[in-house]
C-alpha cells in the first residue's frame, strides 16, 4: 500500500504592507482577509497541516482563531518587502523540520487571493499528484495583453519586448488570432515536493504543472483599487468567498 505523502500549506503573511496597509488581516465581507485561505485551505481536507508564515503577534493571534497553526514567528531577515519566497520557505520547512515534523509536500496559498475556494485547491492537489514526475504545480490564467504587443523604450526608441516573428512577421504586427496563447502566473496558489527548495534554489523546479485558474480563483489584491473590485464582486454576488462558520475576529480585543 503507498504511503500518502504528508503536506502542509503555507499561509504567508507578512506585516508592514505598503500598497494597502495590514491588507492581509484587513476586513473583507465579515472576516480579515486572511481568514480566507486559511478555512479554505483547512476545508479542502487535503493538508496534514494548514501553518502561517507570520512575522507579526498580531496576525498569528488572527490566524490561530481561524484554525491555523503558528509555531514559531517568521524571522525578520526574511521577512522584508524584497525577500524571496525560497528564503522563508526553506527557512519554514527546516525550522519544522528542527521539531521533528517533515513535510513531503508544501504548497503556498497566499491571503491576497481570497477567492479561492476549497474546490480549487482539491482541483489542483488531484492534478499535482497524479503527475509524480513533476516538479511542482503553479496556477496560472492567460493574459489579457498579450506580451507579444509589449515594448520597452532605450533612449527614446521602442524595442519589442518579445523579438518573435510569424514568417517574416513580428509578433508586434499579428493579428492576435496568429498570436500562441500566452499564460501568467497568478499569485492564488502553488504546490511542490520539499525536496525542491531544500535541494536548489528554486521553489518551483524545472518540470512545472500549469493549473488554469477558473474565474475569479486567481484574482489577487495588492491594490487599493483591487479592494474595490474584490468588494464590488461579492456586491454583485459575481464572485464567492469561502464559507465560514467561526465567530469574526475581534479586532479591538487583539493582543498588542
Amino acid at each position: 500500500m503507498t504511503t500518502k505523502p504528508r503536506s502542509v500549506a503555507f499561509i504567508p503573511a507578512r506585516s508592514g504592507s505598503k500598497r494597502v496597509p495590514n491588507k492581509n488581516v484587513r476586513p473583507l465581507a465579515d472576516h480579515p482577509m486572511i481568514a480566507y485561505s486559511i478555512r479554505a485551505a483547512i476545508d479542502s481536507g487535503v493538508f496534514d497541516a494548514v501553518i502561517c508564515a507570520t512575522d507579526s503577534e498580531i496576525y498569528a493571534d488572527i490566524a490561530r482563531h481561524y484554525g491555523a497553526e503558528v509555531p514559531f514567528l517568521r524571522a525578520a531577515e526574511i521577512s522584508t518587502d524584497k525577500s524571496p519566497d525560497i528564503e522563508w520557505v526553506v527557512w519554514m520547512l527546516e525550522q519544522l523540520r528542527a521539531e521533528g515534523r517533515e513535510f513531503d509536500i508544501f504548497s503556498i496559498l497566499r491571503p491576497t487571493s481570497p477567492f479561492r475556494l476549497p474546490e480549487t485547491i482539491q482541483r489542483a492537489w488531484q492534478q499535482f499528484t497524479a503527475d509524480p514526475r513533476a516538479d511542482s504545480l503553479r496556477a496560472i490564467e492567460k493574459c489579457k495583453q498579450h506580451p507579444g504587443k509589449m515594448w520597452v523604450i532605450r533612449e527614446n526608441r521602442m524595442l519589442p519586448l518579445m523579438p518573435f516573428s510569424i514568417g517574416t512577421t513580428p509578433w508586434h504586427s499579428s493579428q492576435y488570432a496568429a498570436l500562441p496563447e500566452v499564460y501568467a502566473q497568478d499569485a492564488s496558489l502553488e504546490i511542490a515536493w520539499s525536496r525542491v527548495p531544500l535541494e536548489s534554489n528554486s521553489i518551483a523546479g524545472e518540470s512545472i504543472i500549469p493549473f488554469v485558474s477558473q474565474g475569479y480563483e486567481g484574482f489577487d489584491i495588492n491594490e487599493p483599487d483591487d479592494w474595490w473590485m474584490a468588494e464590488r464582486l461579492l456586491a454583485t454576488q459575481s464572485a464567492v468567498l469561502p464559507n465560514i462558520s467561526i465567530n469574526p475576529y475581534n479586532l479591538l480585543n487583539r493582543p498588542e
